[in-house]
């Protein structure tokens, strides 16, 4: 795959996608966005991939936010076509079935805090800042930021985030749920690789079916999202994986997963 401003990398079962744009901070133009949904649904077509290691180019940015360029000359007609535009995007990668790991350097900012946090695990360089910072550009956050940081980190502490408009650093953002993990800068690529190649060995219809029973069961009641997990228990059982999972069990030997 070759794109203008992403960079895929592929190692086993793990593919690595880079926004590449360091000299603009990441920044999320349409353009960007629309390569990105192109790649992650390619992906998503490879059977051979099993997890997915998103990050930024550079030291300095995961994505600083979206293009203020383009939001500048952005008409009021088309706001609402914008925004939606930009959380279909990053619906698709919450509901990928193939998990994505952020890993995040630098700024994640605006539209790039909204897609770190559509992603299903984060791991931060003790350099990151997080922060939806719209306010103070007379906006409000676009991606469905409003929507996921209260979920992640609880009503009052996003809205702290929101209505304020700054950042904080990875230690905080790990405190309050934010990222599941913070390492040395040095270390990051690493780390988000690991989590990654972690993912990549389990069966990956189970994982597929495990994320499909959060993200559902999160917009559900609860008894609601009981049967839903119970339904796809159910489900999971009618894969060979879940046979050779219990026979490498009882056997005492690393399983084979086929996805099947």
């Amino acid at each position: 795959m070759r794109f203008e401003h992403l960079l895929v990398e592929r190692d086993g079962a793990v593919a690595t996608v880079t926004i590449n744009r360091p000299a603009v901070l990441n920044a999320l133009s349409a353009a960007t966005l629309g390569e990105l949904d192109g790649a992650m649904c390619a992906l998503r077509e490879d059977r051979g991939i099993r997890a997915i290691v998103l990050t930024g180019a550079g030291d300095r940015a995961f994505a600083a936010g979206a293009d203020i360029g383009e939001l500048a000359a952005l008409a009021p007609s088309r706001a609402e076509a914008f925004a939606a535009s930009g959380q279909r995007v990053l619906d698709r990668i919450e509901r990928l079935g193939v998990p994505v790991v952020a890993a995040v350097n630098g700024f994640a900012l605006g539209g790039g805090c909204e897609l770190a946090m559509a992603c299903a695990l984060r791991v931060a360089s003790e350099n990151a800042r997080f922060g939806q910072p719209e306010v103070r550009l007379g906006l409000i956050p676009g991606f469905a930021g409003t929507q996921r940081l209260p979920r992640l980190v609880g009503t009052g502490r996003a809205l702290d985030l929101i209505l304020r408009g700054g950042t904080i650093d990875a230690a905080e953002a790990w405190r309050i749920g934010l990222v599941n993990r913070v390492v040395p800068a040095a270390a990051l690529m690493g780390e988000a690789q690991s989590m990654a190649r972690e993912i990549a060995a389990a069966a990956p219809r189970a994982i597929e079916f495990a994320l499909d029973a959060v993200y559902r069961g999160l917009d559900a009641p609860f008894a609601q999202g009981s049967a839903i997990e119970a339904s796809l228990f159910g489900s999971v059982f009618h894969t060979a994986d879940v046979g050779e999972g219990t026979r490498a069990f009882l056997e005492k030997r690393a399983p084979v997963f086929r996805g099947e």
